[in-house]
């Protein structure tokens, strides 16, 4: 396959060019235009027009619900979303129906994501008490990370005991194996949902429009401030999973490059985006955990983006039925669909160099994906391709995910995307 004719964006910067693939590994990569040597009968060529061709962008934090909640969605429907939506390589976390907590439930569902996803797929495994008997029959490359929930989220997956975490956390320092971390204090959270049904009168009287409040700022800082100085003591690689507010971006995270940070973070479109961050516009269909913040947080994270204190972008999609979406703070489901349309809403705020760096060249620093995130001969033949288009409004009608919905139902966008994937093995 040859792309021609396009605007190529990775780590070497922006430029007009063109590349070629043998369907698993990139062959040849020039500037302008390829030549008619360049050019055989057999190939495929495509004209990209003035399109940006990328990297393949990895969405490092999915929730696609398989094993075991398969009547939300299954690892090769949520898959097919992805590639829509320029994804070519996915992570998907711990909290399924066996959660992927033991070596053997790690090892099932990599062999199940691998024979059944349209994207390259990998598993995160969960750390919860008693992890370290476990730790110790993984393999190398069996997953990108270790994913501790330190505060309650969907799934309810426990942390492991406090005597054990600094083990975990060393063992992840040894085996130079990053930490993901959901972080929010359960202390926090316990006394502000009291306080609201207090106010309230009763849990299911408490309305989605608290949920900011009791999932609050606070909440967040608290937990990922001590995993911070965790990691800091252990030597660890701590990864802060979904940054939600600016207290953490100014207080936790340094600017600069990715490779050699102890900590470093992952945010969402949800959370950065200007138009959610007015609480005026936001339902029970963008319920997620951590909540979205303010107006001025979703600044603050965007800030960090361009200098480098948030390292990566990932969209924690996580579908669930319209009906589980029903109700208000402490009733509705937490979680929403995002990723089919999660790269051109980004492209509404944030430069096209930037979205893709975070998701491409970021996460491969996050997670030693070697020197992938460079468009050069000899890296994988996944490509992505994001077109200018004119404007559209994201409809029901179009979106691939099962459980029918999206977060994003009726925004406007102006980018659209596609993806190809390359025969060769799962990225390690």
């Amino acid at each position: 396959m040859l792309i021609h004719n396009a605007i190529l964006v990775d780590r070497k910067g922006t430029r007009r060019g063109w590349l070629k693939t043998d369907g698993e590994i990139i062959t040849l990569v020039g500037s302008g235009d390829p030549t008619p040597f360049d050019l055989f009968d057999d190939d495929e060529i495509i004209d990209a027009e003035g399109a940006y061709v990328c990297p393949g962008l990895i969405d490092s934090h999915v929730h696609f619900r398989e094993p075991g909640l398969e009547h939300k969605a299954t690892i090769a429907g949520e898959s097919r979303a992805a590639l829509a939506g320029g994804i070519t390589t996915v992570f998907d976390m711990p909290n399924t129906i066996p959660a992927t907590t033991t070596a053997e439930a790690l090892w099932e569902k990599n062999k199940l994501g691998q024979a059944t996803a349209a994207t390259h797929y990998r598993a995160f495994f969960g750390a919860t008490p008693g992890a370290m008997s476990q730790l110790a029959k993984l393999r190398p490359g069996d997953t990108p990370g270790i994913k501790i929930f330190l505060g309650t989220s969907t799934g309810a997956m426990s942390s492991p005991l406090q005597s054990e975490l600094e083990d975990v956390m060393r063992w992840c320092a040894d085996h130079r194996m990053p930490v993901v971390v959901h972080a929010e204090d359960n202390d926090i959270i316990a006394a502000n949902t009291a306080a609201a049904v207090s106010r309230y009168g009763s849990r299911e009287a408490v309305p989605v429009s608290e949920h900011h409040r009791i999932r609050s700022a606070e909440a967040c800082l608290r937990s990922a401030a001590a995993a911070v100085e965790l990691a800091h003591r252990t030597g660890a690689h701590l990864h802060i999973a979904h940054i939600s507010t600016a207290l953490e971006a100014r207080e936790l995270l340094d600017k600069g490059p990715t490779l050699g940070k102890t900590v470093t973070a992952e945010t969402t479109p949800m959370y950065l985006d200007p138009w959610l961050a007015d609480e005026a516009h936001r339902n029970n269909r963008h319920k997620i955990n951590p909540a979205i913040k303010t107006p001025a947080d979703a600044e603050e994270l965007r800030n960090a983006l361009a200098d480098g204190r948030i390292d990566t972008i990932a969209t924690d999609h996580a579908p669930h039925l319209l009906s589980e979406k029903q109700g208000g703070a402490l009733t509705a489901a937490s979680g929403a669909p995002s990723i089919q349309f999660a790269v051109p809403m980004l492209l509404n705020y944030l430069p096209v160099e930037l979205v893709v760096s975070k998701m491409s060249a970021g996460v491969s620093d996050v997670f030693r994906l070697e020197d992938y995130g460079t468009l050069a001969v000899g890296q994988p033949a996944d490509i992505t391709v994001i077109s200018p288009s004119e404007e559209y409004t994201v409809d029901e009608s179009d979106i691939l995910s099962s459980c029918g919905w999206s977060p994003f139902t009726g925004r406007t966008l102006a980018y659209r995307t596609k993806a190809y994937v390359a025969k060769a093995a799962t990225r390690h």
